[in-house]
């Protein structure tokens, strides 16, 4: 695989982790609810949410792999691009890239759409935690070799620690990161209103922090980033490279229950725990994928997965933005009649349609959303 060459088994991951997302856990979500088997209750839709506060199920590891593959491909194109633009114009790119993100992270979850001031929360998405994590990481990978970098993420999440064990509250609502949002953010906290006094009322429900946790997310697209060092620089022998993966992910998994012993592995507040346990179990995904499609060379019946991976922002934003709700309405009310209960079901299943047939006329096109 050479530089400018993608990473097939990267872009079939990430297409894997977004079709999760947008398309597969809301029907099966629609279909398990209908059904109500308990023992399917217990056992898939229970992984198919998120945990209450400790631990880690499945859907806990969605977010994780999208921030950790956003640092995957980072030593393939910022050192190549810092060295033939300088410093200046990859970090205009840099800015320029973390912006969009942010605004797009806004227009997604931060109710722009609704054009109500009040319903404006700046730092409460998924593509924001990338947009700052990516930044945070961009100078390790310009200015750091490997070894320092794996001590400059051991430094964040001492850093993310420190006060947090100190404090000694691990609690939803009287943690460290939570009480720095607060503060930070105020009435643009996610959840937060503003009383007729003008005072700031937060939302007992809302229990995921951001501020705080940007250290953390850092070292989720860092760790991303060192895998990709991995791959980049053992390119000529794939399946010792395949193997370090692998190993990499069981040694960090390890270490992610090791830290769990004195400190909660919570993915709301991005604990370090949760950081290094997600992130090995990240790795133990990628070379799985990297061991079948690169090195086995298993590349038939992936295509339609890098429909998504291809156009992974895109199919995220269509998924949180747009309604099918009207035209899968119009299309299919005449079927109600004769599904009955299941219509709902059905009509969740047709917006997962809509998305991958817009996904896939998109990659048909060569038309993909880069920012």
């Amino acid at each position: 695989m050479t530089e400018n060459k993608r990473l097939l088994s990267l872009d079939v991951l990430r297409g894997f982790d977004i079709f999760l997302l947008v398309a597969l856990q809301p029907v099966l979500l629609a279909v398990l609810k209908q059904l109500d088997c308990e023992a399917l209750n217990e056992t898939l839709l229970y992984q198919l949410d998120h945990a209450e506060w400790e631990g880690m199920r499945v859907w806990d590891l969605v977010m994780p792999l999208f921030l950790f593959m956003s640092g995957v491909t980072m030593p393939y194109s910022l050192p190549k691009y810092r060295t033939q633009n300088g410093d200046f114009k990859v970090w205009m790119r840099v800015v320029k890239r973390f912006v969009l993100l942010f605004l797009l992270g806004m227009l997604v979850q931060g109710n722009v759409l609704a054009l109500n001031p009040d319903r404006v929360y700046i730092y409460s998405n998924t593509l924001q935690a990338i947009a700052v994590g990516y930044l945070l990481t961009v100078p390790m990978v310009l200015y750091l070799n490997p070894k320092q970098q794996i001590f400059a993420i051991a430094a964040l999440l001492v850093l993310y620690s420190v006060p947090m064990h100190l404090h000694g509250d691990w609690s939803a609502q009287g943690n460290w990161a939570c009480i720095i949002d607060k503060e930070v953010l105020g009435r643009f906290r996610d959840g937060s209103i503003v009383t007729d006094d003008g005072a700031v009322q937060f939302a007992a429900w809302y229990d995921y922090t951001w501020i705080w946790s940007s250290l953390t997310f850092c070292c989720t697209v860092a760790l991303g980033s060192f895998a990709g060092y991995m791959i980049k620089n053992g390119n000529c022998d794939r399946k010792a490279t395949a193997r370090k993966l692998l190993l990499a992910g069981i040694v960090i998994v390890v270490a992610g229950m090791l830290m769990g012993v004195a400190q909660p592995i919570v993915k709301r507040i991005w604990t370090a725990s949760f950081t290094l346990y997600s992130a090995g179990w990240c790795y133990l995904l990628l070379a799985l994928f990297y061991w079948w499609i690169d090195v086995k060379g298993h590349t038939k019946g992936w295509r339609w997965l890098l429909y998504f991976g291809c156009n992974a922002i895109t199919a995220y934003l269509i998924a949180e933005i747009m309604d099918f709700t009207s035209l899968s309405n119009s299309l299919l009310h005449g079927i109600k009649q004769y599904v009955g209960e299941w219509y709902p079901a059905l009509l969740t299943l047709s917006k997962s349609v809509f998305i991958f047939l817009i996904l896939k006329v998109m990659y048909r096109a060569k038309l993909f959303l880069k920012v």
